[in-house]
């Protein structure tokens, strides 16, 4: 008996499959949800339908930068519910423009060309015109100020040049930068949350400090010479920075001024009063009343300050339940939604996403 067995072409060019329209985008996003390989920085907890179209407006967005399906999933992430791309998301998006000439990036110590480059140290002009102020310009640098990430590139079209230098300084000031080894922090034992001391510091600050450095600077970098390319598109860092800041407006409603109180009635009959104990008795009340206000503004700026000393979750924990905003909010949804956004974006701050 003879069976037939169908041949098996080989050799041929494999091609990702691209939408055209946006029903075929949606069957696409449907299955990727089905197969659970929707990330959840994308979706959160969204089902169905719901996070199918998340999934298709990542989909879209990376269409219109030239990105595959699967490539813009992942490449992007979701930040206050509008698209950022990873690190290496927005390098990628660069690279395959067709518009680079030059793109390198890293990490780099005490390179005066980059600095030159990058506008820190004096031009070569300025060297020409005052021998010797290069050199006396690198020195006034502290070792944090000549240190740091870097990104160097060249459009090849209009041959615009651009380098920038993200330094140490920087990542300290913007509260990004790690070199504790060990930090104290909760961790989970036999299926229970316990407070530890002297853990290891797993912070991407800490352990790929170098490349979170290099994306860094390329994130300033790319953003200003190739706007035209990136469309707008943000990276994640300069996303959460944006959202932090929106979410720290301050909305806390004004108190309206009190009514001026009616006149006394004019006394008919000459009665004896205590005046000492009516007068104790108001002042008392008032001191009680200016005691139950609570200055929201001078309470945000209290917790905020303290936060920014915390570099992990437990002193952060304690720092909370010491101010306790939850018991000084009681009731007041706003305030207490405020103070809970600038606890996070602490937590974002030290525990950033690692660009992959």
């Amino acid at each position: 008996m003879k069976t037939n067995i169908p041949s098996l072409a080989g050799g041929g060019q494999v091609m990702a499959i691209v939408p055209q329209t946006f029903e075929e985008t949606f069957r696409i996003s449907r299955a990727v949800v089905s197969a659970g390989l929707a990330p959840s920085a994308l979706i959160g907890k969204k089902t169905g339908d719901d996070a199918a179209s998340a999934v298709a407006v990542c989909i879209m967005s990376g269409a219109e930068l030239g990105l595959k399906p699967m490539v813009s999933l992942r490449s992007f992430t979701v930040i206050n519910g509008k698209p950022a791309l990873y690190g290496d998301g927005l390098i990628n998006v660069v690279r395959q423009s067709g518009k680079v000439k030059l793109l390198d990036f890293g990490y780099t110590k005490y390179s005066r060309r980059l600095l030159r480059a990058a506008g820190v140290l004096p031009s070569e002009e300025d060297e020409k015109e005052f021998p010797g102020c290069t050199e006396e310009a690198f020195k006034a640098l502290s070792e944090d100020e000549r240190a740091g990430g870097y990104c160097e590139a060249e459009r090849l079209d209009t041959g615009e040049k651009k380098t920038v230098i993200f330094t140490v300084s920087d990542a300290k000031r913007a509260g990004l930068y790690q070199e504790n080894s060990t930090v104290d922090k909760y961790v989970w034992e036999n299926g229970s949350k316990v407070f530890k001391k002297d853990q290891p510091n797993d912070a991407p600050w800490y352990r790929f400090y170098k490349r979170m450095f290099g994306w860094r600077a390329a994130g300033f970098c790319l953003r200003e010479l190739f706007g035209d390319v990136l469309g707008g598109i943000r990276d994640e860092f300069e996303a959460r920075e944006i959202s932090d800041a929106d979410e720290m407006r301050d909305v806390t409603p004004h108190t309206p001024p009190k009514p001026p109180a009616p006149p006394s009635p004019p006394v008919e009959d000459a009665e004896v009063t205590d005046v000492t104990d009516s007068s104790d008795q108001q002042a008392d009340e008032q001191v009680v009343d200016g005691a139950s206000q609570i200055d929201a503004s001078e309470f945000f700026q209290e917790l905020e300050e303290a936060l920014s000393g915390a570099m992990d979750d437990a002193t952060i924990e304690e720092i909370w339940t010491g101010l306790d905003p939850e018991g000084t909010f009681d009731g007041d949804d706003v305030n207490l939604d405020i103070a809970h956004k600038i606890k996070q974006r602490r937590l974002a701050q030290i525990h950033p996403l690692n660009g992959g």
